[in-house]
């Protein structure tokens, strides 16, 4: 068949990758511009970009898809069906009718649960245990589309998003490849609205921890705010981040007070929490245990509140 892919970020790298092995002519693959990265700040090309040079294909990267050169652009490609996975732009109707067998997404969850585009974290921060990939028909809507074919997978209970995301973007890719051979004997199901949830866009504040939650839900929220925003407290009035932590059997303690430090244990409002790996603000992550040592931290201390 002949496709245009439209997709970003590294989740989107195997399904390209995927298509392109299974036999299907990819016309041209539509990704982000370069965009200025780390402390340099240089143009960064998107991992879509790069796996695309890879593979020796056309690669267009305008600033706005809904513009009319580069709808008239893809026009001229003339292909069967489009393929989008995490692209970062919400795809328009000039768009999405010059596709005669439509546009195929891959989203992250069993939709029609986390729409939106935090899917793979949010799941793990609310506590799911199963999660999964569903293809479908994109709409002018926000992940709104008919569903055409879902994969489910058990979310590990110390996996972290980056972890969960690198299994569901293989998984997607699969799926994603089965979807296109059996397009035509799929029958699409639309999504009830009433069983929707929202994943919205991650912001830093959603890393900030809240000692006075349960031990569990602090945890959740360590494994998946990954790689970014984090979860992040006070130390002496200095931003910490939280890397790896556990929750820690037998009795908690007062929200933010340090319990033991060996190993660095944590009070919450529901047990306690083990810290595993942290980073100071301006330096490198190292385990609990020398940052315990490197502090001097005594059961005195408290995490969580500004400097005195």
């Amino acid at each position: 068949m002949k496709l245009v892919f439209l997709g970003t970020p590294e989740f989107a790298v195997p399904t390209l990758e995927a298509i392109v092995r299974a036999g299907h002519e990819v016309a041209a693959v539509v990704t982000q511009p370069d965009r200025p990265r780390g402390r340099g700040q240089h143009a960064a090309a998107p991992p879509v970009k790069q796996s695309a040079a890879a593979l020796g294909l056309s690669v267009f990267q305008p600033e706005r898809v809904r513009r009319p050169e580069a709808v008239e652009y893809l026009r001229g490609l003339g292909a069967e069906a489009m393929i989008v996975v995490g692209y970062g732009q919400i795809i328009p109707q000039s768009v999405i009718d010059l596709a005669p067998k439509g546009i195929l997404n891959v989203h992250a969850s069993l939709l029609p649960k986390y729409r939106g585009a935090g899917p793979v974290q949010w799941a793990i921060v609310n506590g799911e245990t199963r999660t999964g990939v569903t293809t479908m028909r994109i709409d002018a809507g926000l992940d709104t589309g008919d569903m055409l074919l879902k994969a489910e997978t058990e979310i590990g209970p110390e996996e972290n998003a980056i972890e969960l995301g690198r299994r569901l973007a293989v998984l997607g890719a699969e799926l994603l490849v089965e979807t296109l051979a059996r397009l035509d004997r799929i029958v699409p199901e639309k999504q009830d609205t009433a069983q929707a949830t929202w994943a919205p866009l991650l912001k830093k504040e959603d890393g900030r921890i809240d000692w006075a939650q349960p031990a569990r839900a602090i945890h959740n929220r360590v494994r998946g705010l990954q790689p970014w925003p984090g979860a992040q407290t006070l130390f002496r009035g200095t931003p910490l981040g939280i890397w790896r932590s556990r929750v820690a059997e037998g009795a908690g303690g007062a929200p933010g007070a340090i319990l033991r430090t060996r190993p660095l244990t944590v009070g919450t409002g529901e047990g306690a929490l083990e810290l595993l790996e942290v980073q100071m603000e301006g330096r490198k992550r190292v385990s609990a245990a020398d940052f315990a040592n490197g502090q001097r931290l005594t059961e005195n201390d408290k995490l969580g509140e500004p400097r005195s």
